[in-house]
């Protein structure tokens, strides 16, 4: 539509999971506005100061549109042949010394809100054939991947409120006011919200801290870090024992499960935990009356039990019979259903596997063919490291992972590293050459992951808003280079069915998957229809929607259940460090960044700092530290100083650093970073300290002592 010169196009923000449709007024190459569309399906004219920010960066001067090489200290510009070139001869040459797990793959959170990273991407580290294959996936949210798996017989089959018809909402360690939702789409949380207490539904929240979501809640309950797995088993263990189970048929392992949990009361999760027995029955029995709806997410899944809580989160929707029950949690049926559908005969995505392989130093095993990013620094160690070159795809580890720090210096050693990134930030300033993918605004996108999570079906191709630049290339066209630069120099020739998959533009290939779906859709419909195409509300699925072998739901995998050992015998030192005076590290997000980027955002970084600690006020009294001062944090593996912050969102014993900060570091090429004062949390966090189960990184309930420091507060 144009109007007076100005043209309206509809697009898609990529910029976190909730999937916002977004309204762009344009007048030639210039922005005019950038606003929710009110006519969108899913996110009904929802947007977030992200959105609004992507113009901002569009226009970075810092965004790379060339490729550049390293030489010396200095950044050099090089053509696109020269580029691919140098990036195969590094890999190669590495594997060719030392072997193909020589060279590490580490694979970004913005591979996922990208559509040619996903349907081309991932064929680099397949080409690699290295089994040190990481992402951000072992950061925050691997326990989730292994409970569907276990219990659900896929990674992706994972349920999410169905918050449009619940009655009772719990939300345990997540905070979608800030985040519009994880592992769970959720645009337009604030508007459902107030939808949900319209028919006369409850948000219950518990949580150590009083988030922007627990601030607006029917109820908020603190709970100590690192506990969480006592409050939910004491839940299902109401459940069971107050005689309210009543699971579906395909459910199995009921008695097995009243046996696991019969020592887990109520009383026993308020003595490690603070949270009161008498909420933790009333909650356990308002659950069991139907339409409710748990959800956990970074909280309880980046600590030590984080596989034990999301499988108890399960097993208490599984008993309840709110899993696939409208009011409860739902599986989606999107349009390209990723967890049923395969492209030129290869799953969208693999059904999931633990344990093929494992990481040299520990021994920890992969799933879904990754190892635990927790071991990435230690296979570098040493005289004969595992690894000894890597090529990080969209991400930020330095940033981003446990002791980022020792990571970095690392990478500054290895014989090659390659990066694909449109920044030179704390990881990518290290590499030896840096391809730059095309920005968001400048590419086409489908949503294969998100709409698996959303709150409601629906299917909208988004247009690139901008051409890509003459000198410019899109991620999938990258991928597709450097995989057949690689196999020439192995002197091998891809299959002509790989040579076509790779040589078609991701839009040709959701073509195909949509007009082969049963939803009867295209491309060209799509992008027809501004902000989409409704598909309609979450729908009962199960069991054929299952895919385990038998097409039922086991409620005690071994795999699962095993972690259960290690609870126990945690309990006692669990139960004393809350009546000491420890104070235990969690972080925080906020809703003007994302994760470690974004914080060159001029939009998003003016207005009041937020990067300090926070600390309770009788926390701060005891030891003798002013509101505002310059504190020293201490950790089992690391030091650092920030600003502290009196709170009383925290609870007492606990403090709150959002991780990603610190971008000052020696090469880091962000103009604005300057503005950014912080540190990141993770130089705090131990890799030596994961989840039980299934490696994920424990980033939060780390124990720290916090000093005042000797230097004043500038």
């Amino acid at each position: 539509m144009t109007v007076e010169g100005v043209t309206t196009k509809h697009i898609t923000c990529v910029l976190c999971e909730a999937l916002c449709g977004l309204e762009v007024s344009l007048r030639g190459d210039e922005i005019l506005s950038i606003k929710g569309h009110d006519a969108d399906p899913l996110s009904r004219g929802h947007i977030c100061p992200k959105g609004v920010a992507l113009q901002d960066i569009h226009a970075d001067p810092d965004r790379l549109r060339r490729p550049v090489k390293r030489v010396g200290e200095e950044w050099v510009e090089i053509g696109w042949d020269e580029a691919v070139d140098l990036a195969a001869d590094l890999l190669h040459a590495v594997q060719q010394r030392h072997g193909r797990d020589a060279v590490a793959t580490y694979l970004g959170n913005p591979n996922v809100h990208s559509l040619g990273a996903l349907t081309h991407g991932t064929a680099i580290p397949r080409t690699l054939g290295s089994k040190h294959v990481f992402s951000a996936t072992s950061v925050d949210q691997l326990p989730h991947h292994v409970v569907a798996w276990a219990m659900y017989g896929h990674q992706f089959l994972l349920p999410v409120p169905d918050i449009d018809r619940t009655r009772l909402l719990v939300l345990i360690g997540t905070n979608p006011m800030a985040s519009n939702g994880s592992l769970w789409t959720v645009p337009d949380f604030p508007g459902r919200l107030r939808e949900l207490h319209s028919r006369g539904g409850r948000l219950v929240v518990i949580d150590p801290r009083r988030t922007e979501t627990a601030a607006v809640a029917d109820e908020h309950h603190f709970v100590r870090p690192g506990t969480d797995a006592a409050v939910l088993l004491a839940l299902v263990h109401v459940v069971l024992a107050d005689g309210l189970a009543r699971p579906a048929d395909y459910v199995e392992h009921l008695d097995e499960l009243r046996v696991l949990v019969a020592d887990f009361t109520p009383e026993l999760a308020e003595s490690v935990s603070g949270v009161p027995a008498v909420v933790i029955r009333d909650l356990a029995h308002d659950v069991a009356a139907g339409e409710a709806a748990v959800h956990g997410r970074m909280g309880v899944s980046t600590q030590e039990f984080g596989v034990i809580c999301q499988w108890a989160i399960q097993c208490l929707m599984a008993i309840t019979g709110n899993l696939d029950s409208p009011g409860g949690t739902m599986f989606t049926t999107p349009a390209i259903d990723i967890v049923g559908r395969a492209f030129m005969g290869r799953p969208l995505v693999g059904r999931g596997h633990r344990g093929r392989t494992s990481s040299g130093v520990r021994g920890l095993p992969e799933f879904g063919g990754e190892l635990p990013v927790s071991v990435l620094a230690e296979e570098m160690e040493g005289p004969t490291p595992a690894i000894r070159g890597i090529i990080t795809i969209g991400g930020n580890p330095v940033s981003s992972t446990p002791a980022g720090s020792r990571l970095g210096e690392y990478l500054a050693e290895l014989e090659a590293f390659v990066a694909i990134d449109p920044w030179i930030n704390e990881t990518t300033r290290h590499a030896h050459v840096i391809l730059p993918p095309t920005g968001p605004l400048e590419r086409d996108h489908y949503d294969l992951i998100f709409h698996t999570l959303a709150v409601r079906n629906t299917a909208r191709w988004s247009s690139a808003l901008f051409p890509r630049g003459e000198d410019q290339r899109h991620d999938w066209e990258i991928a597709r280079d450097l995989v057949f630069a690689l196999n020439h120099r192995r002197g091998r020739r891809l299959p002509v069915k790989q040579q076509i998959r790779l040589r078609s533009s991701p839009r040709l290939g959701i073509d195909a998957l949509l007009r082969t779906s049963r939803r009867g859709l295209s491309v060209r419909r799509l992008a027809r229809t501004p902000g989409g195409v409704d598909l309609g509300p979450l729908q009962s699925c199960l069991p054929g929607r299952l895919r385990t072998e038998d097409k039922r739901v086991v409620l005690t995998p071994a795999v699962v259940t095993a972690g259960l050992a290690a609870l126990r015998r945690r309990l006692p030192e669990l139960r004393a460090a809350r009546e000491s005076d420890d104070l235990l590290l969690v972080g925080r997000r906020h809703q003007r960044d994302n994760n470690s980027w974004m914080h060159n955002t001029p939009r998003l970084t003016k207005g009041r700092p937020r990067h300090q600690l926070l600390m309770h006020p009788d926390d701060l009294a005891a030891r003798g530290i002013t509101d505002g001062s310059l504190v020293t944090v201490t950790s089992e593996v690391s030091s650092l100083q920030v600003e502290v912050r009196a709170s009383d969102e925290v609870m007492r014993g606990v403090v709150s650093l959002p991780h990603g900060y610190g971008h000052k570091r020696p090469g880091v090429r962000l103009s604005n970073a300057v503005d950014v004062p912080g540190v990141t949390m993770n130089d705090l966090t131990d890799p030596a300290r994961v989840e039980g189960v299934s490696g994920n990184a424990v980033l939060n309930g780390i124990p720290v002592v916090v000093t005042a420091a000797a230097t004043a507060a500038t």
